[in-house]
Order: C-alpha cells, then structure tokens, then sequence
C-alpha cells in the first residue's frame, strides 16, 4: 500500500501588503461565521471565499486547503489563549492568589463567549492534534503557568511546581471544554470559575505548608 501523502495545513504564503493583510483578514472572519453556523464537518473553502466575497482562487493564493484555514483559526486562539495568561499571571502588582482566580475567570469567559467555534474547531482536532504546534502551544503555556508557581511558591520543590502547575493548566482546560459544549449562562461560568480558583487556591495553600 502506497504512503499517504501528509496533510498541508499550514498557510502557503505570509501576506506582505496591507491589501493582503486585509484580504487574510476577511477570509479568516468569514471563516468564523462558517464555522459558527455551519460546524467543521460542513466547512468548504467555497463557502469560506462566498461569505468573504472573494473568489475561492484568491483564498488559495494564502490557504491550500479547508483545513489550512482551521489550522490558523487555531492557532491564534491558542496564541490568544497564551497571552491571555502571561498578561494576567505575571502581573506582580497582584497577589499571587488573586492573579490565579482571575485568570480562571476570564479564561471561562472567553471559552463561553466564543463557544459555538471552539465547539467546530474541536471537530477539527484531527487535523492538528499531533502536529509540532499543538505540543509547542501546551508546552508553552505550561511555561507560563510554571514561572507563576515559581513565584508565588518559591520554598516548594520543583517537581511539586511543575505537578501543580499541569494539574491547573489541565483542570483549566477540561472544564473550558465543557463551558464550550454546554449552555450555560455567564453568571453560570462566573460562579463556576469562584468555586474553581478556590479550588486551586486551596490546594496551592495545601502544598505550601503541609
């Protein structure tokens, strides 16, 4: 049996021109209307060029394929996703307690108020579940949350930051997956992100001085 030749889903070309740069700009929010009502399984480079009013050999010119565009999609949520929680847990004129609850908070809401295309942007996981930019962007992010664990618990040893700090970085990350999947009200998530940075802080304090 022949190899499968690999999947191409990164953009072919970086535009360069303010006029390339807008067009970029308007398929990738098209793509979000696409995907917010239509969902990953229905999403087409053709619906994606009608909705941006551009025709479908202009979208080619900077995206090979549907799942190029997802890929980028993607890729700057999780870019939001990163600065959202340096901006917030390397702010040190916060405690370090107050820092964590509220990155949990606008975290939840961020996932709450884009759900409908995180939501098919998970039916698309597949097309970059395994790629080098997905292990980049966890590895990333639990950079993040590790140099925050080595300030705010400077006398705990370093095994126990870093378990602490993927226990956050995954419980954070499981729960915004379901705020995605499910209906839920904001004071429903604001209430739900109290009761999990409690929790995270609780268990911060449990580490701290056991």
């Amino acid at each position: 049996m022949k190899n499968q030749k690999p999947l191409v889903i990164s953009a072919r070309k970086r535009p360069s021109q303010d006029r390339s740069r807008c067009l970029v700009d308007d398929i990738l929010e098209a793509a979000i209307r696409v995907l917010a009502s239509d969902g990953a399984r229905r999403f087409t480079t053709a619906r994606v060029a009608e909705k941006a009013g551009v025709s479908v050999g202009s979208l080619y010119q900077y995206f090979p394929n549907k799942e190029a565009i997802l890929f980028r999609l993607q890729a700057d949520e999780w870019q939001e996703t990163r600065e959202l929680l340096e901006r917030i847990l390397a702010d040190s004129t916060r405690p370090p307690f107050e820092r964590l609850r509220g990155v949990v908070h606008a975290f939840f809401l961020a996932e709450l108020q884009e759900a409908e295309v995180r939501t098919a942007l998970d039916d698309a996981t597949p097309f970059y579940r395994d790629t080098t930019e997905a292990h980049e962007n966890w590895k990333a992010c639990i950079r993040c949350v590790l140099a925050f664990m080595n300030e705010a618990l400077p006398q705990v040893p370093t095994e126990d930051r870093a378990f602490a700090a993927d226990v956050v970085m995954t419980v954070m990350s499981a729960v915004g997956e379901r705020i995605s999947e499910q209906v839920r009200s904001e004071s429903e998530v604001a209430a739900m992100a109290v009761a999990i940075g409690k929790m995270f802080c609780a268990y911060l304090e449990g580490i701290k001085t056991p």
